[in-house]
């Protein structure tokens, strides 16, 4: 049985956007299935007692910038360090990938996608237009995924995606949790493919 990936993450994330195409390899390498689940993160940091970032004391906030700038350079990614559109609103995004994971589409390149078109290209992701350009350069049907992303029922999914993130004990943004074993953040996809690959190799 091909393994999965429970995917916990937010289109406005930083760390997600530099780890996004390498964890897409890694899964794409082990045959995995990846369940994206886009979360509220402050729910999630209110449970794992992390604080946004502008509650962070300097030290931390400045250490932050400098790991992006070092991930970035390592992932090979473009990366503005501090977006003109950051901090804003990614429910449209992650809620967008909800209604393409549950109508049997691959998200992967849309969140891609969305991440860069904050953290690379100065586009606010909050804007309705924004997203219905990455969408329509994908070829899906703009309208109708924004008209179901800002339905009811996607929006209770998203409810759902962070109190199970929460009760999971989920501590930020990304995470992927394999057999219920988390490994947070970008900087743990090496140990995940090993995980994987000694798994893969026991059975």
């Amino acid at each position: 049985m091909n393994p999965e990936i429970d995917y916990y993450f937010t289109c406005i994330s930083p760390f997600t956007y530099l780890g996004h195409r390498a964890f897409l390899e890694t899964a794409r390498t082990a045959s995995a299935r990846v369940n994206f689940k886009p979360v509220k993160l402050a729910r999630v940091f209110a449970n794992s007692g992390a604080k946004p970032v502008p509650e962070r004391p300097v030290c931390r906030q400045d250490y932050r910038l400098l790991e992006i700038e070092r991930w970035a350079r390592k992932r090979d990614l473009p990366v503005n360090l501090k977006p003109a559109h950051f901090p804003t609103d990614p429910g449209l995004a992650d809620r967008c990938v909800i209604v393409l994971q549950e109508a049997g589409e691959d998200p992967g390149e849309f969140v891609q996608r969305a991440l860069a078109a904050c953290w690379a290209e100065e586009k606010n992701i909050a804007d309705e237009v924004v997203i219905a350009d990455i969408l329509t350069s994908l070829q899906h049907d703009a309208e109708a995924v924004i008209r179901s992303a800002n339905s009811t029922d996607v929006a209770d999914q998203s409810d759902r995606n962070s109190d199970e993130a929460v009760e999971r004990g989920v501590l930020g943004a990304p995470a992927y949790l394999l057999n219920g074993e988390q490994f947070w953040g970008q900087d743990r996809i090496e140990l995940l493919a090993e995980t994987l690959d000694s798994q893969s190799g026991a059975q």
